[in-house]
């Protein structure tokens, strides 16, 4: 005979069941005030705000948000597969994704330590409207006073802002709390010393690839990795073909007319010769020989 279930067990089950209740509950009270679907009005409205979903979620505040968190993501998915040509994480101003700071509002509003959130907004938002990533990375830092990947996300909005001093000042207290790595402090004094060199560029990147668990901010990191790399190597082959120029009078017609250059400066080529990106595509000669550019094929961002 099957043993009776215990109150224990019958009270787990019975709070499950409200859970999964209560977020269909919520599902349908939100889709019930969508507005009707109007095919000439090219942005949705956020239909039910975080403090109205917060009051019907019935405690189940972390569930709510992980839907929200879920829908900001499926939101930017559908425009940029709906958008033709490359789009870049950190570069959706085209996109006109004016519901994501409204979505990501939410649910850190109805879970204010749900870190993925705020490190998206840090990243997606300024190139859409800083004042919102700015927002969003105080309100979290307002919540969580010790969490220093906060005042590492707001350092780098200001960053990207060149606004350097207030990017040195957002690491400095971040560097100060407990549990905060010693990079923070040196970064600190990177931004006043050089906020807007290659070199920083890269320490920031290095630093989000390496402490991101979000998969799309981490491919993000390491494409602008590539990117940093890249300008770096442009330089580089700009320098040999204006010298090839002088002294031959006319611009490289092939990239043989400089291989050996290449090859002696240290960059890495192909069996043709071709100087190759950290992609390991060839670099194409543009402008009669006279300049290069990336190849559209290649994984390096454009800008």
């Amino acid at each position: 005979m099957m043993n009776k279930w215990s109150s224990r067990e019958t009270l787990l089950l019975l709070v499950v069941f409200i859970g999964l209740a209560s977020i269909v509950g919520l599902s349908r009270v939100i889709d019930s005030r969508r507005p009707p679907i109007d095919a000439k009005i090219e942005e949705e409205q956020l239909y039910v705000n975080g403090k109205t979903v917060k009051r019907i979620s019935l405690g189940f505040n972390g569930l709510a948000a992980d839907w929200y968190w879920m829908r900001a993501l499926q939101y930017v998915g559908r425009k940029v597969l709906n958008t033709p040509g490359e789009i870049q994480l950190d570069d959706l101003g085209q996109l006109n994704v004016k519901l994501l700071a409204p979505l990501l509002d939410t649910a850190t509003t109805l879970d204010p330590a749900f870190m993925e959130p705020y490190e998206y907004a840090a990243v997606v938002l300024p190139g859409i409207n800083v004042e919102d990533a700015i927002r969003i990375a105080r309100k979290g830092i307002a919540v969580n006073p010790s969490a220093w990947r906060l005042y590492q996300h707001l350092g780098y909005i200001y960053w990207q802002q060149k606004d350097f001093k207030a990017a040195s000042e957002a690491y400095g207290q971040g560097a100060a709390l407990p549990g905060a790595p010693h990079w923070m402090e040196a970064m600190k004094a990177q931004m006043l010393a050089e906020g807007g060199s290659r070199s920083t560029a890269r320490l920031i990147y290095e630093r989000m690839y390496q402490q991101t668990d979000d998969l799309n901010v981490r491919e993000m990191a390491r494409r602008r990795l590539l990117q940093i790399q890249s300008f770096g190597e442009r330089e580089e082959i700009r320098r040999l073909l204006g010298e090839y120029a002088a002294r031959e009078k006319r611009c490289a017609s092939s990239w043989k007319d400089v291989s050996q250059a290449l090859r002696g400066a240290g960059l890495a080529l192909d069996d043709s010769g071709s100087p190759v990106d950290p992609a390991n595509v060839p670099y194409r000669l543009v402008k009669a020989g006279c300049d290069l550019d990336l190849d559209l094929r290649s994984e390096v961002p454009q800008k």
